[in-house]
């Protein structure tokens, strides 16, 4: 039987127009994923060029607010895949464009964009029901023996090695005590912080803060994930962060199957 590689991607791209003028083509072209996954994209499809819906060798699938220039998620994939949901189920959180879920053979794959927490407390616990919203629609999957990879901007940095100035952003959303205890709640459902198996360093970041030039100090956040269900581990060969990938406010991260 031969092996299955899977190689995805994962990028906030703030702006998928934006950032399609900055390199991206050229970028896409030169890694070629088998999957990836864009979080703010901030379009309607009917808004996106022929040449950013139907980009040669993939097959792209978006999921839009409907407040335009806003939120909104997409997938681009080289391998057919068996089924694709859009959304929740759920109009509170559908209507921002937030998830979209990808069945394989092998795995359920989810690109989620998770709300940010900013704006006072009532997007805090959106935030969080969005979070309980999604891996409960994971764990459901899960049940039916499915493998689960969870990608995407979480909006959250988990411990104090996540962010260059923990102490400064203790009462910060993003790193709130009860946005970082969300992630442990899921890593205690047995979802696995891909990255942190193979990279325990600090410094290690996926988000810098473009109006204070942050990525040019390594100012930054780690709030961009995989989580996986334990299952899927023994498959992973690697999930580097690519930091030097300019474009936007956020890099892309990466994920190495084989089945």
């Amino acid at each position: 039987m031969s092996q299955k590689n899977y190689r995805i991607l994962c990028w906030n791209v703030n702006g998928i127009r934006a950032i399609w003028k900055k390199g991206f083509p050229e970028w896409l072209t030169k890694e070629m994923p088998d999957v990836l996954c864009l979080q703010e994209t901030k379009a309607q499809p009917e808004q996106l060029d022929d040449e950013i819906k139907n980009f040669s060798g993939y097959k792209s699938y978006f999921f839009s607010a409907q407040k335009k220039g806003y939120s909104g998620v997409a997938i681009y994939t080289k391998h057919e895949p068996l089924k694709v949901r859009y959304g929740l189920d759920d109009d509170t959180f559908d209507v921002e464009g937030r998830c979209i879920e990808m069945e394989f053979e092998d795995f359920v794959l989810y690109t989620a964009y998770f709300p940010n927490g900013g704006r006072g407390p009532e997007r805090v616990k959106y935030k969080l029901d969005f979070y309980d919203s999604l891996f409960q629609r994971a764990e459901n999957m899960r049940k039916k023996n499915k493998n689960i990879v969870i990608c995407g901007d979480y909006n959250t940095a988990h411990k104090e090695i996540d962010l260059a100035r923990p102490k400064e952003n203790s009462k910060t959303t993003g790193f709130l005590p009860i946005e970082r205890e969300w992630i442990d709640k899921i890593i205690d459902m047995k979802y696995v912080d891909i990255f942190r198996e193979f990279n325990k360093e600090a410094g290690q970041y996926t988000y810098w803060d473009q109006i204070t030039r942050a990525r040019d100090r390594n100012v930054g956040w780690r709030i961009d994930y995989y989580m996986i269900s334990e299952e899927l581990r023994k498959y992973v060969k690697s999930a580097p962060i690519h930091m030097n990938v300019m474009g936007s406010d956020h890099c892309p991260i990466e994920l190495n199957l084989s089945f």
